[in-house]
């Protein structure tokens, strides 16, 4: 995972005593080094104490971003002490930076609330919050109104932070590329390219006979095919896969990667059947499997908002994603589930993979048809799940996030499965059906729905319903 940047701000007023800002500083310097975050930060010669708290101060500390301002993903606002409310929102501004902001106020110790020690950040940190308003900038705020950087609940909330740094530049700039033209039954994967672009999100498409015409014209003694085939065999079981059908995979998976490539795009959302089966007599699963795998997303059924989940999951979490069904109920339990998908979940949350036909597709295109969908289970541990989609009718990206945990209950199918137990879930799935949304949501093995509802909301101006149970 890339190493995060903050800029960093350390608010002053000068009658309070000096020796709480130098200590802010080294507070602050000390945890980003052990949590490995680099900072931007005025050093204690450029202002007085290296903190700001007049415009002199603030053109300085803004300088100092704009020369880092391709580095910087976060801001974060320190107040020592009361701090100087127009000089951290000036430098925000003349800084013109458009990232993430957390702020951050130090609590008083009431066994030295004297003049030597007393800080009045309480206070201070409404005040600066009130200038971000004023001046137009969306901010975060730490768990605890005051709170001391080396305390567990700051490194949380910096842990936070750094996630929500990551979906919002992240998503600000994906680029995602859709495969073939959208299942003419999955009217429910329809996205609007310009409500996702108009967040910074593009969309590339390619027709899918190009890419199986790119495919048909490689040889199979291509040193890529060979290559491309090792790698499939090194990711899953293979034990009864025709070797026919395991070279056109790898013919197929040479072409996407190759267009991937050349339009520097982070995830693609294939049209997975019946066209590629039919015309190609293969399914892509294993390939969509070993993308996410390798952190470059990829969803079945075109679903590009589906993909753009998965993503904003594994921008926060640092770990792959996978496409999934709300499938089935669990006997008569009211909070459990089935996810599920033929399947192309990536290998991370199957231990036991291995490449199978699809089923429930083999009884209409021919089993033969199907080779390369990858079965397992995903075992117990933690789950967070979310969904991006584009309301058209009212020209707004809706979301939702949330969590759970796969459980080790017993399910005796085939497939990419999971059992997931989610507090309120019969709740859930109403607003799910009530307010629109596809029956595919994206999953991930973390627990990081608060970072998405912060960076949906506050930073992407997306509505946002976050699951709490």
């Amino acid at each position: 995972m890339t190493r995060t940047t903050l800029g960093v701000i350390v608010g002053n007023r000068d009658f309070f005593p000096d020796r709480l800002v130098t200590e802010g500083r080294q507070d602050i310097l000390a945890l980003f080094k052990e949590m490995d975050i680099e900072p931007v930060i005025l050093s204690d010669t450029d202002t007085k104490l290296g903190s700001v708290e007049t415009y002199a101060h603030a053109k300085r500390c803004a300088e100092l971003f704009r020369q880092n301002r391709d580095r910087i993903d976060g801001v974060l606002v320190v107040l020592p002490n009361f701090g100087d409310e127009k000089g951290v929102a000036d430098t925000i501004k003349l800084s013109g930076l458009d990232v993430p902001i957390l702020v951050q106020g130090y609590p008083d110790d009431l066994a030295q609330f004297n003049l030597e020690r007393r800080r009045d950040a309480f206070c201070g940190k409404i005040s600066v919050c009130n200038n971000l308003r004023q001046y137009g900038y969306p901010f975060s705020l730490t768990s605890l109104h005051t709170v001391h950087p080396s305390s567990d609940s700051f490194r949380a909330d910096l842990k936070k932070f750094v996630g929500v740094c990551r979906v919002v530049k992240g998503m600000r700039s994906a680029r995602l590329g859709v495969i073939g033209a959208r299942p003419n039954n999955f009217n429910t994967v329809r996205f609007s390219e310009k409500l996702l672009q108009a967040s910074g999100i593009s969309v590339s498409s390619v027709d899918l006979s190009e890419v199986i015409g790119g495919a048909n014209r490689i040889a199979d003694d291509d040193p890529r095919v060979k290559a491309k085939l090792a790698e499939i065999k090194g990711y899953t079981k293979t034990e009864g896969v025709p070797g026919g059908s395991l070279t056109r995979m790898a013919k197929l998976g040479i072409v996407i990667s190759d267009w991937m490539a050349a339009n520097d795009l982070k995830a693609t959302a294939l049209q997975c059947w019946n066209s590629i089966q039919v015309n190609y007599g293969v399914n892509a699963c294993t390939l969509m499997s070993m993308m996410s795998n390798e952190l470059l997303p990829s969803a079945c059924e075109t679903d590009i908002t589906g993909v753009a989940s998965m993503y904003a999951l594994q921008l926060a979490s640092g770990t792959p994603s996978a496409l999934v069904d709300w499938n089935n109920n669990y006997g008569d339990d009211p909070n459990k589930c089935v996810f599920f998908h033929c399947g192309n979940w990536a290998k991370s949350f199957l231990p036991d993979i291995e490449m199978k036909t699809a089923e429930i597709l083999g009884t209409t295109l021919g089993e033969m048809n199907t080779y390369g969908a990858v079965a397992g289970r995903t075992p117990a541990g933690p789950v967070s799940f979310a969904r991006i989609s584009t309301d058209d009718v009212d020209g707004m990206v809706r979301t939702y996030v949330g969590e759970g945990r796969f459980t080790d209950d017993p399910l005796d199918t085939f497939g990419s499965r999971a059992v997931v137990e989610v507090p309120e879930l019969q709740h859930l799935l109403k607003y799910i059906c009530n307010n629109g949304f596809e029956h595919h949501c994206a999953m991930n093995a973390s627990q990081v729905s608060g970072v998405l509802a912060e960076a949906f909301e506050t930073y992407l101006g997306w509505d946002v319903y976050h699951h709490a149970g």
